[in-house]
C-alpha cells in the first residue's frame, strides 16, 4: 500500500543535467528583488537614487555571472546545444538578450548618476530592465525544459 506521494524518477542522467555551478546564482532573483523594491520606495524620499544605485550594482555583477557561466565553450549553452542542438536558435536569441540587458544595465546605471535624470525616466528604464530580465529566466528556463525533458518520441 502507497502511503505518500507517487515521485516520478527524473528520465535525465544526472551527467546531463547543468551542474550547479553553472546555473545563474541563486542571488541574482533576490538582488533583482531588492532593486525593484528600493524602485517602489518614493522617489521623494531622501537618498533613493543612492538605494537605487546600491541594490542596481549587484544586479550587474549577477548578470555579469550568468553570462559568464552560460556562454562560451563550456558554459551552459554549449551544453544545451551538445544535448539538444535543435534549440539553437533558442540558445542564439538568448546570446543577443544577455546584449541587450547588459545594455539596459549600463543605460540604468548611468542615468542613475545623473542628477538631473528625472525620477519618470529612471522608473521608466528600471521598468522595461525588469520586463526583460523577467521574460530572459522565462526563456532560459523554457530552453532548459526543452533541452531536458522534451519526449522527442521513438520509446514507449
Amino acid at each position: 500500500m502507497v502511503t505518500g506521494p507517487i515521485q516520478q524518477p527524473s528520465t535525465v542522467p544526472g551527467a546531463l543535467r547543468p551542474p550547479a555551478a553553472r546555473r545563474p546564482p541563486a542571488t541574482l532573483l533576490g538582488d533583482l528583488h531588492a532593486l525593484t523594491r528600493a524602485l517602489a520606495a518614493p522617489p521623494a524620499e531622501p537618498r533613493w537614487r543612492e538605494r537605487v544605485l546600491f541594490r542596481l550594482g549587484p544586479v550587474r555583477q549577477g548578470f555579469a555571472e550568468h553570462v559568464r557561466v552560460t556562454e562560451g565553450p563550456a558554459g551552459l549553452y554549449a551544453e544545451l546545444l551538445g544535448q539538444a542542438p535543435r534549440l539553437e536558435h533558442g540558445v542564439r536569441l538568448l546570446a543577443r538578450e544577455h546584449a541587450a540587458i547588459a545594455a539596459a544595465l549600463a543605460a540604468l546605471h548611468r542615468a542613475a548618476e545623473l542628477p538631473e535624470a528625472s525620477a519618470d525616466d529612471l522608473l521608466g528604464r528600471a521598468g522595461h530592465l525588469v520586463r526583460a530580465l523577467a521574460r530572459h529566466r522565462q526563456r532560459g528556463a523554457d530552453l532548459i525544459w526543452q533541452a531536458y525533458e522534451t519526449d522527442l518520441g521513438g520509446e514507449t
